[in-house]
C-alpha cells in the first residue's frame, strides 16, 4: 500500500503541504482533489521521491521513498499531465526506448512492449508517428509507457484533460481495467472524474485534508443530497411543497423553470413529494432525486466552511 504520514513540506515561511496523513490499498482508484495551491503537485513530487519532504514520510509497499528511493521508485508508473512524448518517433519505437531505459532487452523487451500496447489497445497504430495520433491514442501511449514495467502504483495527472466525451470514456475504460490488482491515483481537477472512475477521493486545500471519503460519502455532504426537482406543465404551489414534512427549502431554477425541493439532513422526501403530485392532480413532466452535487460540495469544503 501506499502510506503518508504527517507528510509536510515548507517554503520559507509557506506552508505548502501541512501534516498530511492517509493511506491507499491495493484495488482503490483514488481521486487526489484540491483547488489551484492546494498543495496537490508538491505532494505527488513529494510521493514519487522527486522533491524531500521537510518532515513526515512516505512509502511505497513498505518502501521509504527517501531512504529507498530507487525501489520505491520502480513501483511506480506516471503519467504527466499531457502525456508528452517524442512526436517524431512510432508509438513502437517509444515504446521501445522507454523499454531500455528501464533496462529492459532482446525478447523481455519487445515482451513487454507487445504486452503494455494490447493492454490500452494500440495494435492498431505501433507504426505510426505520435505526432499523428489524436489526442486519446496520444494518452493511451502514456498509459502503456507507464504500466510497460508493471508497476503495482499508477499516478496519473490529468488523464482526461482536454478529451472529447468520447476519448475521455475510452480512457476511463482503460484506467478502470489497469486498476484491477494495482493502485491508481488520479489528480484532477474534473470533478466528473471522480464520479466516473475513482473509488475514493482525498480532498485537500492550503495543503491540509480536509475529506477522505467514497464519492457517494462526498455527495452526501451536498445539500442536494435526496433533494426532489420538478419540471410540471403548469405552475407548481411552492408553499405546499415547502410545507412537507421532512424539507427543508425550495428553490427555484432558471432557465429551466425548474423547482428543486431540498431536504432536512437524513430526510428521503420523495414519498411525500408523489404523493403531494397525486393528490393535486399536477402535471408533471420531469421528477428527479439528486445524489448530491460533488461542486458545491468542493466548493464549499475548500473555502473552509463547515458543511
Amino acid at each position: 500500500m501506499i502510506e503518508l504520514k504527517n507528510l509536510t513540506k515548507r517554503f520559507a515561511q509557506h506552508t505548502a503541504v501541512d501534516a498530511l496523513t492517509f493511506s491507499v490499498q491495493p484495488g482503490e482508484v483514488l481521486g487526489f482533489l484540491g483547488p489551484n495551491g492546494a498543495g496537490k503537485s508538491t505532494t505527488m513530487k513529494m510521493l514519487t521521491g522527486f522533491l524531500a519532504p521537510t518532515s513526515g514520510t512516505a512509502s511505497i509497499f513498505g518502501s521509504d521513498i527517501q531512504t529507498q528511493t530507487l525501489k520505491a521508485q520502480r513501483q511506480i508508473g506516471y503519467l504527466p499531465e499531457g502525456a508528452p512524448c517524442y512526436g517524431d518517433m512510432t508509438v513502437r519505437g517509444f515504446l521501445e526506448f522507454i523499454a531500455e531505459v528501464r533496462g529492459y532487452r532482446g525478447a523481455d523487451k519487445r515482451v513487454r512492449v507487445d504486452t503494455a500496447a494490447g493492454q490500452v489497445e494500440l495494435d492498431t497504430v505501433l507504426s505510426q508517428s505520435i505526432d499523428t495520433l489524436s489526442k486519446g491514442f496520444k494518452r493511451r501511449v502514456g498509459l502503456a509507457q507507464a504500466i510497460l514495467h508493471d508497476p503495482r502504483v499508477l499516478i496519473l495527472d490529468e488523464p482526461t484533460d482536454g478529451l472529447d466525451p468520447n476519448q475521455k470514456h475510452q480512457v476511463r475504460e482503460l484506467i478502470r481495467g489497469l486498476a484491477q490488482d494495482r493502485i491508481v491515483i488520479i489528480s484532477t481537477h474534473i470533478l466528473e472524474e471522480v464520479t466516473a472512475v475513482c473509488t475514493r477521493a482525498v480532498v485537500i486545500a492550503s495543503g491540509r485534508l480536509v475529506a477522505d471519503g467514497t464519492p457517494f460519502e462526498l455527495e452526501s455532504r451536498s445539500k442536494y443530497h435526496q433533494a426532489v426537482t420538478l419540471v410540471g406543465e403548469s405552475s407548481l404551489d411552492d408553499v405546499a411543497l415547502a410545507a412537507l414534512p421532512g424539507v427543508a427549502g425550495v428553490e427555484f431554477n432558471q432557465p429551466e423553470r425548474s423547482i428543486t425541493v431540498l431536504a432536512k439532513p437524513g430526510q428521503v422526501i420523495f414519498p411525500q413529494i408523489n404523493a403531494l403530485i397525486t393528490q393535486q392532480g399536477w402535471t408533471v413532466k420531469e421528477l428527479n432525486v439528486e445524489r448530491g452535487r460533488l461542486d458545491e460540495v468542493f466548493r464549499t469544503l475548500t473555502r473552509g466552511e463547515a458543511l
